[in-house]
């Protein structure tokens, strides 16, 4: 006997929807490391940033090499069984975070907390989208409930991570997974989703390669700059590394008779231009490392402040929200919705250019994060709903995996690492250049110390400037090619009863759709969990 829903019968719809929620609350912000207290995790475990870097990436990696098996996996097991035990996982994955002073405890954890988080979220994804019906309108109220909630998670793990110290952040995950996996043991249903399926049909080979080829990239682009690139043997045998790594993934699945990962989308229009659109949300995305340099290192916030500043962020985030549920609604076209998207983060990055100076105050960050906040939200619901728009199922879960990875992962990545290495030659040039005024003329021996610290700081301002500039340049290029793409719109009109003839019949057009309303609820759900 089947049962597509979560819970007993006897449990009221409304404690349904909140048990749901709550269970977001807990799991979307889950990670085996927060980026708001990596300081706090450096300086209590001695180690470098660049591991705890590692292990972000990681999370992202997990849930990527998930996503092709994920329905395999929820067609397998009951449900109450499957969900008690990944939120039993996952609680003692934080728990062990916790307790461990070794960098690498964390990487690991966090690339399994991403597997078993992407197994959680895909199971609530279903049901919301029942309640919502439209692909569209879901996207704008899940991602915008997703971004705000990790804004504030993320504050919140600094925050206690400063008044108590940052194991407890850890262990209040813990729990809270705990009590969670309690309560649904009690109220979810003991019935499988669908038609049982068995497991002997994962190439686990290829699911080791996939993690091994952007686990070496992830190194790479963490240690980068530590390690001077090109220069470091470890650098040079990890790309080397990553490189054979894809290269027997792309071998293996051109062998298999189920593959891991499918490549034929890539082929298609829409995905194409909706991963260059994604690399060029990364480019923007990417900007958060030149501003916590800036409000760090330049304003001299502490960890609170600069977490609090992503909070500003909050009320872009629900302006886009609901622009995109009104957008989808009257089901205008989505041209002018991803290119206000653009337009806000390119407002944000010429307001960062200008006010980027010594006297910067707190009250001018609201509007260049208010902005941020609308442009990220907005891009994350339309470009991907672009990108996957008009896929089969079976074409979709197969890439979805590396289309995940590209948006979280790569497109970010790329440009953190090459903006921290630019930054850092930038600076060096900077200093060079201001050196003219450091001479006994000019600077006493009993005032170096002073001028030295405002030549660094302004050196500072100097290469994130250079930046913000050189983004703004490449920011012009990506409003014209999104003003002048078709975005699917036909070039060419034809005659109605020509595509009557060419089309299928109204019942099997009907009957298609009837097969095709799961898939289509399973691969809308693959969206947002990242």
């Amino acid at each position: 006997m089947y049962n597509k829903g979560l819970y007993q019968d006897w449990v009221p719809k409304p404690i349904q929807l909140l048990l749901i929620v709550l269970l977001l609350a807990v799991v979307m912000p889950i990670g085996g490391v927060y980026t708001g207290n990596i300081s706090y995790l450096v300086s209590g475990t001695g180690s470098m940033t660049e591991y705890f870097m590692w292990a972000n990436y990681a999370s992202t990696i997990g849930m990527g090499a998930c996503m092709p098996i994920v329905l395999r996996m929820k067609m397998r097991f009951k449900v109450r069984d499957k969900m008690t035990l990944l939120l039993v996982m996952l609680g003692l994955l934080s728990y062990i975070n916790s307790t461990t002073y070794e960098p690498m405890i964390f990487v690991f954890s966090s690339l399994i907390i991403g597997f078993f988080k992407m197994m959680v979220t895909i199971e609530l994804f279903l049901p919301l989208m029942a309640m919502m019906g439209n692909r569209g309108m879901f996207y704008g109220a899940f991602y915008t409930f997703v971004l705000v909630l990790n804004q504030i998670s993320a504050y919140y793990a600094v925050d206690i991570s400063i008044r108590y110290n940052w194991q407890q952040f850890y262990i209040i995950v813990a729990v809270g997974c705990f009590a969670l996996a309690l309560v649904h043991w009690l109220l979810m249903h003991d019935k499988y989703f669908a038609l049982k399926v068995p497991l002997h049909y994962i190439d686990w080979l290829s699911t080791l390669l996939f993690v091994s080829t952007f686990m070496f990239s992830a190194y790479v682009f963490s240690f980068g700059k530590q390690q001077d690139w090109l220069h470091s043997k470890k650098i040079v045998d990890a790309s080397i590394a990553a490189f054979v790594s894809f290269a027997l993934l792309v071998i293996r699945q051109l062998t298999l008779k189920r593959p891991y990962l499918s490549f034929k989308i890539f082929s298609k229009n829409n995905v194409l231009h909706g991963l260059f659109m994604l690399f060029c949300l990364g480019m923007f995305l990417g900007t958060t490392s030149i501003q916590n340099t800036f409000a760090v290192g330049v304003l001299g916030y502490d960890q609170l402040t600069n977490a609090r500043l992503n909070l500003l962020m909050i009320p872009g985030l629900i302006l886009a929200g609901v622009t995109a549920i009104f957008w989808f609604k009257k089901e205008i076209p989505l041209k002018m919705f991803i290119f206000s998207g653009f337009s806000a983060m390119m407002g944000y990055s010429i307001i960062m250019y200008f006010s980027m100076v010594l006297e910067f105050n707190y009250d001018y960050w609201y509007l260049p994060m208010f902005l941020k906040g609308y442009g990220m939200c907005s891009l994350f619901i339309s470009v991907w709903f672009y990108t996957l728009d008009k896929l089969e199922m079976d074409e979709m879960l197969a890439a979805i995996g590396l289309v995940l990875v590209w948006r979280t992962f790569l497109a970010v990545g790329i440009f953190s690492a090459l903006y921290s290495w630019f930054q850092y030659r930038f600076q060096v040039i900077a200093v060079g250049d201001l050196a003219v005024y450091l001479d006994g003329m000019t600077i006493t021996p009993q005032n170096v110390a002073g001028n030295m610290k405002t030549v660094q700081l302004n050196a500072i301002i100097i290469a994130g400037k250079k930046l913000f500039g050189y983004i703004i340049l490449a920011g012009c290029g990506v409003l014209i090619y999104v003003f002048t793409h078709h975005f699917g719109k036909e070039r060419f009109e034809y005659l109605r009863f020509i595509r009557v003839l060419t089309g299928k019949s109204v019942i099997a057009r009907r009957r298609l759709r009837e097969r095709k309303k799961l898939i289509e609820e399973i691969r809308d759900a693959a969206g947002p969990a990242v």
